[in-house]
């Protein structure tokens, strides 16, 4: 932990690295052994204030009462906001159990549109900070008896009109004035093939704006780095999920143009089940590369790793005995029963090995130059470090502008929009062959027996309902028009798409087909055209 910190950090237990031990307090122990008696589990947050001096009744809040059964993901968001909130607090002179309603508002202010701010975010973003803090205000409530700063509109109404309330929200209460309006619109962005190509090869393999690799790159991460970017564009898969794939789930780059994998439930957001996706070919070649035991970075991490006897060290590794790819269970060494992977979380994941002639081999297919299985949101820093790069070296152009106006970035969730909006040009093509000619009626009944673009999008997705998919990505794609969705496409989808319409065509019987000339001595070389 920092020792002497002036602001509010936070760190998080890791409990797959190897155990830390504490010399400086005689007798503490392990650092583990110590949190775990603690309540803390693996990825609880502590939060540190100024001087290095934590605030046990903050760290409570992730220990005890409905936080303990949320997922990691949403103690990193949570406590992410809260090192926000409490730093605006600490430079404004006031503790966290003395804050007010007004120090929320100001607090949304400059986390909006202050001047003061050189970050401000997006009202999504304030949106998660608001209920971060009514969260946590919540139970300190209930535990110390703090009053709720975040305002909450009452539902009972009077003369005086609505009420506001320092102890939460009600059961069918209005909206919430600290809310941000524009808050419910997602930011939706997305990346033609073209930008996307030129932030991955500018940003991640090296070269410039003028299509020439630059001097003096080493690439020493480049073919992890795109190989794993083209898998979420060429997915859609989300950041976390493709970033905890093992590598016996990546099936080998065959003749088909995406191959078939399964995605574990453990490893879905909110997934009860785990789900199909599927795998372009350009990707698998790509991680073929990146794996490859010669020339693949990731062979020269691992050997790194068993030289420097890193894995030996972590606790609870988890050596794979046996893989059965029809049942997607793996054997474990010393166990009696075989495990699903199905069941294996993020973290379970990162435990796995094999045995290897030259030592201990991670089945996870992301690994850190180090050797060790990288972190699924360690890939917002790789994100971020190649936006970086693309600003400076927009920058250094001949008539540049500023690094803060350069018109190439990406997020990795704007790849997973991109695969979306792909698909609903695809899927649009396809449509609109399948309906052409038709009536109204004869419409509606196609439409009820395979479900419209919005229900096969969802299922691309992995959303659970196709309201969901509509509410995400329908604003942004009203308008757009067939034309202009097909240009979006490469030349590989652009030619599976014109084969499946071919298809559709030769099964639907309504479409005119070229009938090849007779193999005959004549000399005719033409093609009839006939109603099928």
């Amino acid at each position: 932990m920092p020792a002497h910190s002036t602001s509010w950090t936070v760190v998080f237990y890791d409990f797959t690295a190897p155990p830390a031990e504490v010399d400086c307090v005689p007798g503490f122990g392990d650092l583990n052994t110590r949190a775990v008696e603690n309540g803390a589990r693996h990825g609880t947050p502590a939060l540190v204030g100024p001087g290095g001096r934590p605030d046990p009744r903050i760290n409570l809040f992730f220990r005890t009462g409905r936080m303990t059964s949320a997922r990691p993901t949403t103690w990193r968001r949570y406590a992410y906001a809260l090192v926000v909130w409490l730093e605006f607090l600490h430079l404004s002179g006031r503790s966290w159990d003395e804050a007010t309603p007004g120090d929320v508002e100001a607090f949304k202010e400059w986390r909006l549109s202050s001047m003061d701010n050189a970050g401000p975010v997006q009202p999504t973003s304030f949106d998660t900070d608001r209920a971060a803090l009514n969260s946590f205000y919540l139970w300190a409530g209930q535990r110390y008896g703090v009053g709720n700063p975040v305002a909450i509109t009452s539902s009972r109404s009077s003369h005086h009109g609505l009420h506001r309330t320092w102890m939460g929200s009600a059961p069918g209460v209005g909206r919430d004035p600290l809310r941000p309006a524009s808050s419910s619109r997602r930011q939706v962005k997305w990346m033609l093939r073209s930008a996307f190509e030129q932030w991955r090869n500018i940003g991640l393999c090296g070269y410039g704006f003028d299509g020439v690799r630059r001097t003096g790159w080493r690439g020493m991460n480049e073919d992890r780095d795109a190989a794993f970017v083209d898998g979420l564009y060429g997915t859609g898969l989300r950041l976390a999920e493709w970033a905890s794939v093992l590598d016996i789930e990546i099936p080998e780059p065959g003749s088909s143009r995406f191959a078939a994998a399964r995605l574990a439930a453990a490893c879905i957001k909110g997934g009860r089940a785990g789900r199909s996706y599927r795998i372009p070919r350009s990707v698998l070649h790509a991680i073929a590369a990146y794996t490859d035991p010669v020339e693949g970075s990731r062979a020269e991490a691992v050997r790194r790793a068993q030289r420097a006897g890193r894995y030996e060290r972590l606790p609870a590794i988890q050596v794979v005995d046996d893989y059965r790819p029809a049942s997607r269970r793996i054997l474990i060494e010393g166990a009696a029963h075989s495990v699903s992977l199905d069941a294996l979380g993020i973290d379970e994941r990162r435990l796995l090995f094999r045995q290897a002639p030259q030592g201990l081999v991670p089945l996870w297919l992301w690994l850190a130059p180090n050797g060790m299985p990288k972190k699924p949101y360690g890939w917002e820093d790789t994100f971020d470090a190649a936006n970086q790069r693309i600003a400076r070296i927009w920058a250094e152009r001949p008539g540049g502008g500023l690094a803060a106006d350069c018109p190439l970035w990406a997020r990795p969730h704007m790849l997973r929009h991109s695969f979306c909006l792909k698909w609903y040009s695809i899927l649009s093509a396809v449509w609109r062959c399948r309906v052409d000619g038709l009536s109204e009626e004869e419409t509606r009944d196609l439409r009820d027996q395979l479900g419209d673009i919005w229900f096969q999008l969802a299922t691309l997705m992995g959303h659970a309902h196709p309201m969901t998919t509509r509410n995400i990505y329908l604003e942004p794609f009203t308008g757009l028009e067939i034309d202009y969705l097909m240009g979006l496409l490469d030349q590989e989808e652009t030619a599976g798409v014109d084969a499946l319409l071919r298809t559709l065509a030769r099964e639907g019987g309504r479409t005119l087909q070229p009938v090849p000339a007779p193999a005959d001595t004549s000399g005719a070389t033409g093609a009839q055209v006939v109603e099928r």
